[in-house]
């Protein structure tokens, strides 16, 4: 099981586009990420992706790169603000599954998932990094395998 987590890539303002669509460096900056993880051969069985415009770009634009087998899907309580513990109850961990959200809502749930606090910050993300979360057999909780991330620094 691997789970991939992540932020939206940067959206327009909302005095250019009130559904606040990916900008132009937002859908580069995920094309670049989506190009990276396909050349690392990352498998994504599914792309998962909250009900928010930014979010769903974000997603489409990684699995045109990714084609995940079993596609992409809009899911509600992934919103900024949403009850963490509440979507991690719910949460399948048995398929190599990718989250698109927001913050801080991301960074809950990676705080959540390996300390078991959603009020620990334990990674910063970026706009359109993926952070890939996986099970080893000494740990009990999920730990942060590796990241792709659009800057460094």
């Amino acid at each position: 099981m691997a789970l991939y987590l992540v932020q939206h890539g940067k959206s327009l303002p909302k005095t250019e586009d009130p559904e606040k669509g990916l900008s132009a460096e937002g859908k580069m900056e995920t094309e670049r990420i989506a190009g990276v993880a396909r050349g690392y051969r990352v498998k994504v069985s599914r792309i998962v992706h909250s009900g928010k415009k930014r979010a769903r770009e974000t997603a489409e634009v990684l699995a045109s790169q990714l084609s995940p087998a079993d596609g992409l899907a809009s899911r509600s309580g992934m919103n900024p603000l949403d009850d963490v513990p509440a979507f991690a109850a719910s949460l399948a961990l048995d398929k190599n599954v990718m989250l698109v959200g927001h913050l801080p809502f991301l960074e809950r749930l990676v705080g959540l998932l390996v300390c078991g606090d959603p009020d620990r910050t334990v990674f910063k993300l970026q706009n359109s990094g993926i952070l890939c979360l996986d099970r080893v057999p000494e740990v009990k909780n999920p730990v942060i395998r590796w990241a792709l991330m659009p800057s460094v620094g």
